[in-house]
C-alpha cells in the first residue's frame, strides 16, 4: 500500500467514525493506529476466516463477507485504545461506510 492510499484510508476511518453515531475514535492518531491494525487483520485474519466460513459465504451469496468484515473490525477495538464500536450491527454499517468513503476518496485522488 502506498502512502497515498494509506493516507486516504486513515481519512476515511476518521471520515465514517464521524459519521456513525455508534463508533467512536479518539484522535487521527488513533485512526493512523487503527489503518495500520485492520491492514494487518486483513492480511492475517480475514483469509482465514474466509476460508473457514465458505459454504455460509456461497449460501449468502457473499454477503457473510460483511460480518467477517465486522468481526475484524470488533477485534481491532480490542487491539486499538482510543477506538470502539457499539456492537456487530455498527460494526457492519462502520465497514460499508468505510468502503463506500475510501472509494469515494479514491477515486478524486
Amino acid at each position: 500500500m502506498n502512502i497515498l492510499r494509506f493516507a486516504l484510508y486513515v481519512i476515511s476511518i476518521f471520515i465514517t467514525a464521524y459519521i456513525l453515531p455508534g463508533v467512536f475514535i479518539n484522535s487521527i492518531g488513533t485512526a493512523i493506529v487503527l489503518a495500520v491494525v485492520l491492514g494487518i487483520l486483513n492480511f492475517i485474519l480475514k483469509p482465514i476466516l474466509v476460508i473457514l466460513t465458505l459454504p455460509i459465504n456461497i449460501l449468502t451469496l457473499g454477503l457473510f463477507t460483511l460480518v467477517i468484515n465486522a468481526i475484524i473490525i470488533l477485534l481491532a477495538t480490542k487491539i486499538v485504545p482510543g477506538f470502539s464500536v457499539d456492537g456487530l450491527g455498527w460494526a457492519i454499517l462502520f465497514a460499508i461506510i468505510l468502503s463506500i468513503v475510501f472509494s469515494f476518496l479514491s477515486k478524486l485522488a
